[in-house]
């Protein structure tokens, strides 16, 4: 029976060239240089160099002349000459090369592999009355899991039953448990760190969230940056120069040897690699962080931003509408008797300024009643009937319309409260002022903090966009710290605005989460969605999507793509240095082919491990400039 023995991994052809030249040596120790010996360094380098044919005779093919052509030339070209062992070294330097550089790059991937590796694989699904366990991608949309203390998530889905925490560090990038209850959304992959969890799925297998972030994270570590293509296209014209040059030196001088020497010195090995290796670590680390980042052209375009324009509702706030304040008019009332008649009022109400007041009136235990009649009066208020009592909550111009005498000073102190960012609104019964309630739009805390670290990162200009009123915008910006405020926005007033800033020079990203937030995102250099794991859509489209509801990631991403772009320039620094100073020794002397491809070598390493210097956290600096005094603006009103 035949045996035939292939190496396998990618150490395999370097070793077994490796002992080949070793056997060689030793050989020529022993017995003197000879056939023997030479035979042995002739099999090394045909060991080490028949692989590296074959991809030059591949990309040939596809009509690319790349650095394998340069090697193997090279290497025959030694062999015919009788430099048997210059032959062996280069093709066994570059074997090493390029199992080093395998390896490495693989480490760089590691990101998208510890994505993979929280992929679960098992699900325990409520089934005819039991628990069952079943592969996870076999779980159906709308079965419950049932997801225990330390389990995985198997499934995308919302919690039916239970309390616990879950850790989302694959995911969003957090790195506390967050604490889950019913109603709240869930993420395969994810973990659980107490309580049990019952789970209704509405995302599994391919659809879940985490197999998307995979998707992305493949394609955009995939995805050449605009400096690739171009070092692609450089890298067309350089090869074929360097054999006209290698051809040219060795015509006119008659050296063959210093043919070949320029061959293998002229590999633009560093230079090939330069680019790729920085966007796979660059992306790879911004995933570990909940960032993601749609490709290397996007890196590359969020390295230069200058300007950031951000959505005020759902980005700087919260998006949902607090009670902040509750002004006692009447002094035989008190808080609670303002508070509990603007709630039987608002029971009745759908407007969505009702139901802060509600929830707030709910939590200082004024349980809800509803009245026995209410009418909505638009753009004024709400009136209603309980307890046999007239109950009246809106605004001034609702008193004047029900005909009440504004006698304890409710304008006045809903004036100030509206100048303050906030939404008045006055309680009257029975005719008689009550008080002036209050609702805002809670600032995220985190707001002022990522606008100071934005400009800490390189963003000169920070502008708010809404379409909320002057006051409340104004307010909003002064608490953030923002540059610009622009209020009173419709739709298409953000996409002009973002245009604006790109014609006065800037590099432009627009955060939002809205749908009313799209023009604005499409026009923008860089489109940045917050809190994606939780929209398949923002994932597609965003250009730079933030999994997590978490401001603090958009300087961080921007940070790292300054640090990812700069580690590329370096890197082609280095290895056009390379080339430049290999070609300067082989003009002077001293130069050889081995030598020449031992640096080479010894630069693709430098480049490798300079590009791995970006999975590093950086320290941020703790002081954050002054921020300086907003500028309000409002759109211009429309040319009759």
């Amino acid at each position: 029976m035949a045996v035939s023995w292939k190496p396998r991994g990618r150490w395999a052809v370097p070793a077994v060239s490796g002992l080949l030249i070793v056997g060689s040596a030793a050989t020529a120790a022993v017995f003197g240089a000879g056939v023997a010996s030479n035979a042995l360094m002739l099999a090394a380098a045909v060991a080490a160099g028949s692989p590296i044919a074959v991809h030059a005779v591949r990309a040939l093919g596809t009509r690319v002349i790349g650095i394998d052509l340069l090697v193997t030339v090279a290497s025959v070209g030694a062999v015919v000459i009788g430099q048997y062992w210059e032959a062996a070294a280069v093709t066994f330097l570059f074997a090493v090369g390029h199992a080093l550089e395998q390896a490495t790059l693989s480490r760089t991937r590691s990101a998208l592999a510890e994505l993979v590796a929280v992929a679960p694989d098992v699900a325990v699904v409520q089934r005819a009355g039991g628990q069952i366990e079943v592969a996870a991608a076999d779980v159906a949309i709308g079965e419950t899991v049932v997801v225990k203390n330390g389990a995985k998530v198997p499934v995308d889905g919302e919690i039916t039953a239970g309390v616990g925490a879950v850790d989302q560090a694959s995911i969003t990038g957090e790195s506390i448990p967050v604490e889950k209850a019913i109603g709240d959304q869930v993420f395969a992959g994810t973990v659980s760190r107490g309580g049990v969890l019952q789970v209704r799925a509405t995302g599994v297998g391919a659809d879940t969230t985490l197999a998307r972030i995979i998707h992305r994270v493949e394609e955009a570590q995939d995805a050449k940056a605009r400096t690739q293509r171009f070092m692609d296209r450089f890298s067309r014209w350089y090869t074929p120069g360097i054999i006209v040059l290698a051809v040219v030196a060795g015509a006119l001088t008659g050296d063959v040897v210093l043919a070949l020497t320029l061959l293998v010195i002229g590999c633009p090995g560093a230079m090939v690699i330069s680019i790729p290796v920085s966007i796979v670590v660059g992306i790879g680390r911004a995933a570990k962080d909940g960032i993601l980042i749609k490709g290397g052209e996007h890196l590359e375009r969020a390295a230069k931003i200058t300007a950031v324009a951000v959505d005020k509702t759902g980005t700087l706030t919260r998006g949902r509408p607090l009670l902040t304040d509750v002004v006692v008019l009447d002094p035989e009332a008190d808080r609670t008797a303002v508070l509990r008649w603007a709630a039987l009022a608002e029971a009745g109400s759908e407007h969505p300024l009702a139901r802060p007041v509600l929830d707030a009136a709910r939590a200082e235990g004024l349980t809800g009643e509803f009245p026995e009649a209410a009418e909505s009066i638009p753009g004024k208020g709400i009136t209603a009937t309980s307890e046999g009592r007239h109950v009246l909550v809106g605004n001034v111009a609702l008193l004047s319309h029900i005909g009440i005498a504004d006698n304890r000073g409710s304008d006045r102190v809903a004036h100030d409260l509206a100048a303050a960012g906030r939404t008045p609104m006055i309680v009257a019964v029975d005719g008689v002022v009550l008080g002036v309630l209050a609702v805002a739009d809670e600032v995220r805390p985190d707001a002022a903090h990522m606008v100071a670290e934005l400009h800490r990162a390189g963003v000169r200009t920070v502008v708010m966009l809404t379409g909320d009123a002057l006051p409340v915008a104004r307010a909003v910006g002064a608490a953030t710290g923002a540059d610009e405020v622009r209020a009173g926005l419709l739709p298409q007033d953000k996409h002009d605005a973002v245009r604006e800033l790109q014609r006065q020079g800037h590099v432009v990203a627009m955060v939002g989460d809205g749908v009313n937030d799209a023009p604005a995102l499409a026009v923008a250099d860089v489109g940045v969605a917050m809190g994606a794991a939780g929209s398949a859509v923002a994932l597609e489209t965003a250009d730079i999507a933030l999994m997590a509801d978490d401001l603090r990631r958009l300087p961080e991403a921007i940070r790292l793509a300054r640090r990812t772009v700069a580690t590329m320039r370096q890197n082609i620094a280095v290895a056009l240095a390379t080339v430049a100073l290999l070609l300067l020794g082989v003009l002077l002397g001293g130069v050889t082919m081995s030598v020449g491809m031992l640096v080479h070598e010894v630069s693709v390493l430098v480049v490798i491990l300079n590009a791995m210097r970006l999975l590093r956290r950086r320290a941020q600096p703790s002081a954050a400039p002054a921020a300086p005094a907003a500028i309000v603006r409002q759109p211009e009103p429309a040319a009759a």
